[in-house]
């Protein structure tokens, strides 16, 4: 069972290396490199949508966007919903019910500046859909600068403790990434630890040495695809040249490829 595989990837000794996608193409794109299994990013999901990162997306839009996505797929599919859309037990409920119904076996569902009361008693309210569903629980501590620096990795440990009594099976610290306190916290929590890349963060060997279960990239591959497509939009706007347009780009059929088999 796909959600059973999912849940494997975290195992002790693994480490699951998660590149995110945005929409169906960038997923089975990922999924031809080699991806055990497809992540989504909250902000590259709103941005090909028309709107912002930030809860500002429709459920709607994003239900229909995964089902998308999922459709095209033979891994595992995890979801970032950010805080659940909503701070109702019930709509955050609704919608992992949702999203499972459209192929999701994984969720990331954050705290943010909200209480972690809040997110632990959303986690415990997703559990009760009673599905093998992955959660994977987000603590800003780092992101945000929830707390003084020298406190920072004592509240991401009393955090985790808090989110796996409400049930979650994992634990997402984005910004998180000098080595000595990446291995403080995956010693010290229960459950496997998720990091985000960023600008200085330990290549993947060095991050499994650390402790760490899981490393996202997070918005990083959307950023660098809107960036090439603006460097060569601006070239071609404002110089009449199209030398970027063909620097790094994927033939037309290699492309449509990916989808011949893929079809209802």
């Amino acid at each position: 069972m796909i959600a059973q595989e999912f849940r494997r990837l975290h195992a002790p000794g693994q480490l699951l290396v998660l590149a995110n996608a945005w929409d169906a193409g960038s997923a089975r794109l990922i999924e031809s490199c080699g991806a055990a299994a497809i992540a989504t990013t909250s902000a590259g999901v709103a941005w090909s949508h028309g709107y912002p990162d930030g809860s500002a997306l429709p459920t709607r839009i994003l239900v229909a966007a995964v089902a998308e996505i999922a459709r095209g797929l033979s891994v595992p599919l995890t979801v970032d919903i950010e805080d659940g859309y909503s701070s109702d037990l019930m709509a955050v409920s609704e919608l992992v019910a949702a999203l499972v119904e459209a192929g999701a076996v994984g969720i990331n569902i954050e705290d943010g500046a909200a209480s972690p009361d809040l997110l632990a008693r959303k986690i415990s309210a997703t559990k009760r859909a009673g599905v093998d569903l992955f959660v994977n629980a987000r603590t800003d501590v780092y992101l945000r600068g929830l707390v003084p620096a020298e406190r920072a990795a004592a509240e991401t440990i009393e955090r985790s403790r808090l989110y796996q009594d409400a049930g979650c099976d994992g634990l997402f610290v984005p910004c998180l990434s000098d080595p000595e306190s990446i291995r403080r916290i995956a010693d010290e929590i229960a459950l496997p630890l998720n990091v985000m890349i960023v600008p200085g963060l330990a290549p993947v060997a060095e991050l499994r040495a650390l402790g760490v279960r899981r490393v996202s990239a997070g918005a990083a591959l959307a950023e660098t695809a809107y960036a090439t497509a603006r460097r060569a939009a601006t070239e071609l706007l404002s110089e009449g040249r199209y030398d970027a347009m063909f620097e790094l780009t994927i033939a037309y059929q290699e492309m449509n490829a990916l989808f011949v088999s893929k079809s209802d």
